[in-house]
């Protein structure tokens, strides 16, 4: 008998774009699962993939506002994901960043979790959420310290009900090490490089694209560009949008949300694509090399991955770091930056993305599943 599979994911939102969801995409084109998340509004969207698809859904689904953000929930996403009755199924596959890998399985049922990363607001993000949060202060801060630390302990109960990790960088197989003391495989996600155009010409612009939240330091990027005054292209849309805006200059223009044609123009156009966040993988990098366009990030997390420093190889190198999160330091990376162009093959960051390819990504994650089913059963 074949073996019945369901996939879990936090949220499907047309606002929800991100790695994660490229992820379920892959996964969805190579194994036959039955989906399944907190809250579906794409199998209602006919611009989406999962138009019309039979998705299963909590509660949580019918709650004022959750299509803008189930978030705003927090304290009943771990209640709503146990509410899910997979029982049917012998394969649990999740993709989880937050609360997904949480979902209850059976003694004979193989849960596989792709760890995105430990839950971030409860763990890395607790202080930078406090700091933000309408609810970090006053008695209703001590409430939301009192949540945070609930849920970092149903966080690591729950990873207990994982059979294998999957972990999307080496920087992410460490902080589920940190986090739950369980060994992760490292399978890096995958990026759809024939999507996206490699040019050898680049006009005299840089760029970023990024949501605009606090821990992406979007804003750290405006000002070192003001400093600099060199042009400045910031594609995205989030909660700091009007901060950002504020702060630029006349050399920096704020274009919001982009359609993805849109941004993977500027991405092939653009002389360097920078990058300020500390990211478990930074998908945008990778999609930046496959234009040919060189990167620079601050070094840290997954960036030392997915990026080569110019300084280190040479004219084999992909893009330039700088080691921290200042103004001074990334106008520093620039203007070496300004220095270094010429002195790499724009080739070269095209064929290093190629290891991020969604082909290997597939061929890897499938290899895995097959491996981890062989040990399912003694025969």
């Amino acid at each position: 008998m074949p073996l019945k599979c369901a996939l879990v994911h936090e949220w499907l939102t047309p606002k929800a774009t991100g790695g994660s969801e490229l992820v379920v995409r892959e996964i969805l084109n190579h194994v036959d699962a039955d989906l399944y998340a907190l809250i579906d509004f794409e199998s209602t969207n006919p611009e989406s993939y999962l138009y019309k698809r039979k998705i299963g859904t909590t509660f949580l689904q019918e709650f004022p506002y959750a299509r803008n953000g189930v978030q705003k929930y927090l304290p009943l996403l771990p209640l709503a994901i146990e509410q899910l009755d997979l029982r049917a199924y012998d394969i649990i596959l999740s993709s989880s960043h937050a609360v997904a890998k949480g979902v209850l399985t059976t003694p004979e049922q193989l849960h596989i979790c792709y760890c995105h990363s430990p839950m971030r607001y409860a763990w890395d993000l607790t202080f930078d959420y406090l700091r933000e949060s309408k609810l970090g202060s006053g008695l209703a801060g001590w409430m939301t310290r009192y949540v945070l630390h609930r849920l970092r302990q149903w966080d690591a109960l729950t990873a207990n009900r994982v059979d294998y990790f999957i972990a999307n960088s080496k920087h992410t197989a460490r902080r589920i090490w940190r986090c739950y003391r369980r060994e992760a495989t490292v399978i890096y996600p995958p990026v759809n490089l024939e999507s996206f155009p490699f040019l050898l010409q680049k006009e005299d612009f840089y760029l970023t694209v990024s949501r605009l939240v606090s821990y992406k330091q979007v804003s750290l990027i405006i000002r070192a560009f003001n400093k600099l005054q060199l042009p400045l292209v910031v594609i995205g849309t989030g909660p700091e949008m009007e901060k950002i805006r504020s702060l630029a200059k006349s050399n920096i223009q704020i274009l919001g949300w982009q359609p993805n044609d849109v941004v993977k123009k500027y991405m092939a156009n653009a002389k360097g694509f920078v990058y300020a966040a500390c990211e478990d993988f930074g998908i945008a990098l990778v999609e930046a090399q496959a234009c040919g366009t060189p990167v620079i990030a601050y070094g840290a997390g997954g960036a030392l991955e997915t990026v080569r420093d110019i300084r280190e190889h040479g004219d084999q190198g992909t893009g330039l770091f700088f080691k921290e999160q200042t103004e001074e330091a990334l106008v520093d990376a620039v203007e070496k930056f300004e220095l270094y162009q010429g002195k790499s093959h724009r080739e070269y960051a095209r064929v290093h993305a190629a290891q991020f390819s969604s082909q290997i990504f597939a061929q890897r994650y499938v290899d895995f599943l097959n491996m981890c089913t062989q040990k399912l059963s003694p025969n």
